[in-house]
């Protein structure tokens, strides 16, 4: 998979968005991912504190541009997102904490789009108790956008493997993947019980 990973962050693309100079290299795509989820964590706590601190509301009340905006948001995220794995897929894809992130994602989206049904689907009625299960959701909502944002920040404390900026060499061993140098250098520590020495020659 190491091999595959270093492959892949050699693609044109990939190091365009690492390498560049241009603030509309990864900077610019750093910041587009920031205000994806600006639109679609910080709309959806909006919308799940005033779940929350409500006890009726009119059903009449339009959500459906709120709704768009987050989905937006989720949009420029997911497409972002996809160009900053590229640029660094193997201290993402190497690393647990990205997954939980990923997790945290797919349940936020689904507690938003459940929230919705349940709470501003129009009906009849002019205004309608808070549910139970609104709450619940909201509830929910907001303990995984943090769980996001968490993991997020963790991304760039916990990762063990950085092939682009790290350069060392792997080979398959008995135990998966050892590293060694292209000149002998002390031994690193990688991480995951993984030594490794850093190549000091482009090989």
């Amino acid at each position: 998979m190491l091999s595959w990973l270093a492959t892949l962050e050699q693609t044109p693309l990939s190091v365009l968005l690492r390498e560049s100079p241009s603030l509309w290299a990864f900077p610019f795509v750093l910041y587009l991912h920031t205000l994806g989820l600006a639109l679609l964590a910080g709309l959806s706590v909006a919308i799940d504190l005033w779940v929350l601190a409500a006890r009726t509301w009119p059903r009449s009340v339009a959500m459906a541009g709120l709704h768009r905006a987050m989905w937006l948001g989720f949009s420029i995220n997911a497409l972002s997102g996809l160009a900053l794995l590229l640029a660094y897929p193997a201290k993402a894809l190497t690393n647990w904490v990205f997954f939980a992130k990923l997790s945290c994602v797919v349940l936020a989206m689904v507690a938003l789009e459940q929230l919705r049904r349940e709470a501003f689907t129009p009906t009849g009625e002019a205004r309608l108790d808070v549910s139970a299960r609104a709450r619940w959701l909201a509830a929910a909502s907001l303990c995984l956008w943090a769980g996001t944002i968490l993991a997020g920040r963790m991304l760039a404390y916990t990762y063990t493997i950085l092939l682009a900026s790290e350069p060392y060499c792997w080979t398959p061993s008995s135990t998966g993947y050892a590293t060694h140098s292209c000149r002998h250098s002390s031994p690193r520590f990688v991480g995951h019980g993984l030594s490794a020495k850093r190549c000091t020659s482009a090989g």
